[in-house]
């Protein structure tokens, strides 16, 4: 299975209304040394989104909020290089393994480690992060289980996203901080890339 890279540790969130803003904003991200980004399935744009931007050099396009086995064929075929569930899905987890393409299961227990574990799963979204006591809790898991890096999103925020960060386990954080809704409205891109280049 090819592993994503993310640069900077930074994994920036979009759930995209317009696909006129596809391809500046992976501009924008490639410029500001953050090529990847994860697009929302939450909207109808989401997988020619995903088609526009796979077809452009150096960045690197995954699917979020992936809930169904159905979202994710449809994903991977639009040109997914990675999948992001809320939570762990047996059938997402077997079409990832099976297209050779990147999962990152939602966990928040034990037990959801433990089992996206046994399908060989070692970088794993926490989600919803502040909601389940954030780092502390993070920390707790990695006693068990030293071998599973985590990327927390939900609550990940301009005043928190650095002590995450510390954190060697911490495999990056993400979030629509990344990515303010500010810049993308009024088509910013500008302002949006000098402000990520200053995270």
């Amino acid at each position: 299975m090819n592993h994503l890279k993310i640069y900077r540790r930074l994994l920036p969130l979009v759930t995209f209304q317009n696909l006129e803003d596809c391809k500046p904003l992976a501009s924008v991200l490639i410029h500001a040394g953050i090529p990847q980004l994860e697009i929302a399935f939450r909207s109808e744009y989401a997988a020619d989104a995903i088609r526009i931007i796979s077809e452009i050099d150096g960045i690197q396009v995954g699917a979020g909020t992936v809930l169904t086995n159905h979202q994710a064929e449809e994903a991977i075929a639009a040109g997914a290089s990675f999948l992001i569930s809320p939570g762990f899905s047996e059938d997402v987890a077997k079409t990832a393994i099976r297209k050779n393409v990147e999962y990152f299961p939602g966990v928040v227990t034990p037990g959801e480690v433990m089992k996206a574990s046994e399908y060989g799963f070692q970088t794993l979204k926490f989600f919803p992060a502040e909601s389940y006591g954030g780092l502390k809790t993070i920390q707790s898991l990695h006693g068990p289980f030293p071998n599973i890096t985590f990327i927390p999103t939900g609550g990940i925020n301009l005043d928190n996203y650095k002590s995450y960060l510390k954190q060697s386990y911490i495999a990056a954080v993400g979030g629509s901080f990344i990515i303010p809704e500010e810049f993308l409205n009024s088509r910013n891109w500008t302002g949006l890339e000098s402000y990520i280049r200053s995270l």
